[in-house]
Parts: C-alpha cells; structure tokens; sequence
C-alpha cells in the first residue's frame, strides 16, 4: 500500500526532532519506510531534498552539520522549533485577525488562516476569536496578478529574478534583471520595489506590467536591502503619491472620482467639463492615462507631452 507523503514526512520530523546528534541520509533512510521503498539512491536522493525542502516551507529549522570525518547529517532542535509563549492581549488578536481576512481573496489566504491555528494552538487566548467582524467594513487586498507569488516568494528568500516588463509608453516589453526587496499596495495596483541590475539603480514595477512568467536566478544580492521604510517611500514616489508641484486638467463631468478625491481645487467649466487643480508627482501621467478620453491635460507641457505619449503607446497595442 502506497505510503501518504503527510506520513512520511511526520515520520521525517520526528526523526529530526528526536534525534540528540545529526542523522546521515544513509540513517534517515533506514528509519523511514517510504524512503527504503525507494527505487535507487537517486531517487531517495531527490525524495529527500523535496521532503526537507517541504519542512522548511512548513516552518521546521533544518540544520545541517559535517561531522569531522566529512559525514553531513541533519537535525531539528528543539529549542530552535519552539514557539515563544504567546502573549497576546484581545485588541492584537482582533488586528491578527483583521490582517487574515485582508487576504482572504488573495493568495496567502491558506497561509494566513494557518498562521492563525498555529496561534490557537500555541495559546491565543480562547475568548477572542480573530475573525469575528469588527466593523461594517471588511478590507480587502486583490491579487490578481500572476506574477506576485513568485516575487513574494524572491523578496521572502532574497533570490534575483528576471522577468518581461512592458512600460506604459513602450510598445513591446523588456526583460528586467531585478534584487527584489519588498511588495506594496498603492491605489489599489501593486508594485515591486528593488535594484535595477541593468540600470545599477533602484526601480519600481507595477506587476500588472509585468507579461510572462517570474524566473528565478541563482546568484545573491550584489546590494544592501534597505529598511521597509524607505522602500514605502520609494514605492510612494515612484507611484506618484509625492508631489512637489501642481498640475491643471480638465476631467469630463462625473468621472474621474479619485482625481476629484486628490484636487485642491475645482472649477466648473460647462459644456460637460471641469477644470482641476492636482498634485503633481512621478506617476501622475501612468495614473491619468487609466481615465482615457475623460481627462485632458492643460499643463505644464511635460506632463501633456508624457500623457499623449503614453495614449499612443497603448493605441499600437
């Protein structure tokens, strides 16, 4: 009878967590059952790395040490797989809970509800139940692009990437080579903050720019990662959100609600028209090209030239 890989990979835990000194391969395979049904070393060889890697992602510290006479083994302490006593007060389990159910269309929404029985099981407090609504608003955090799990993945692990990237006024894409540093949530777009190898600078990439598939490359990071801070600020200014200047459009009457939200003045034009005073920052002409035909730059000349740039671009496809 086929052995289940939940099994089996119990099995493998517990050998780890229960040995006092680092088990061989050539050990981990005669005390497990799936692996001494392995067809030959090569296969209990990739069995076992899948397996360890398997671990890993589940949370399970891995250490692997070289004995004197060159022999590698792996254990798992238990020291270093061991929760701290969880402290958690009613008001911070109410935020770990809001934070789960921000992800609850997206992706992580497996990871977060687990991260949240990890929790129950470690000693969140019984009386406070983390999904019990707070509000008559509940946030939400689409994802849709296909492209942000790999690159959650390269910012978590610290792995290069490559990947085709179409800017707003380019006809055809590009292929990036990119350090990731970390994901954020502007206007509702996502985009992937990091070092430009090609460029030799920091860049910002909306991931619904981004066609293809994310690869991934072997080599570390050539630049230091700076602090989240400071790459909110990038992502903020390369989004548009820091503006030192104004611009002047006109935005076709009863559209363009988010323009309206930013304005810090309005002037009814007639004819179906209104004239708008906004913040002027990087970004500003990606973000009006997405109204289309309802906005129509004014000034300065530079945003216009950008803008009309922009619409041609998309118009040769």
């Amino acid at each position: 009878m086929a052995i289940a890989k939940a099994e089996w990979l119990m099995n493998l835990a517990l050998c780890l967590l229960g040995t006092r000194r680092p088990l061989s391969k050539r050990e981990l395979r005669q005390s497990i059952e799936a692996y001494l049904e392995a067809g030959s070393d090569d296969s209990f060889n990739r069995m076992f790395e899948r397996d360890k890697d398997d671990l890993r992602e589940l949370g399970l510290v891995i250490e692997t040490v070289e004995s004197l006479d060159g022999e590698v083994g792996y254990l798992a302490r238990r020291d270093s797989n061991r929760l701290p006593p969880i402290t958690l007060d009613a008001e911070e389990a109410a935020a770990l809970g809001l934070a789960a159910k921000v992800w609850q269309q997206a992706r992580l929404a497996g990871a977060a509800s687990g991260a949240l029985q990890k929790l129950r099981a470690a000693g969140l407090p019984e009386e406070v139940d983390p999904y019990e609504p707070h509000s008559a608003l509940e946030p939400r955090i689409p994802v849709h692009e296909a492209a942000f799990e790999p690159l959650m993945l390269a910012c978590r692990d610290r792995r290069p990437v490559v990947f085709d990237y179409r800017k707003a006024n380019a006809a055809q894409p590009e292929a990036r080579h990119v350090e990731p540093w970390a994901l954020e949530c502007w206007r509702g777009h996502w985009y992937l903050a990091g070092f430009d190898r090609d460029r030799g600078a920091e860049r910002v990439f909306r991931l619904s720019r981004i066609t293809g598939k994310v690869r991934s490359r072997g080599a570390r990071f050539t630049t230091p990662v700076p602090d989240v801070v400071t790459v909110r600020e990038t992502v903020a200014s390369w989004a548009g959100e820091t503006a030192d200047r104004s611009a002047l459009i006109r935005l076709r009457t009863g559209a363009g609600y988010p323009l309206r939200a930013k304005a810090t003045s309005v002037r009814e034009l007639g004819d179906g028209w209104d004239e708008l005073e906004i913040p002027y920052g990087h970004g500003l002409d990606a973000w009006l090209v997405e109204f289309g035909p309802d906005v129509v730059v004014l000034e300065p000349a530079e945003l216009r030239a950008d803008v009309v740039d922009r619409l041609r671009a998309v118009a040769k496809g």
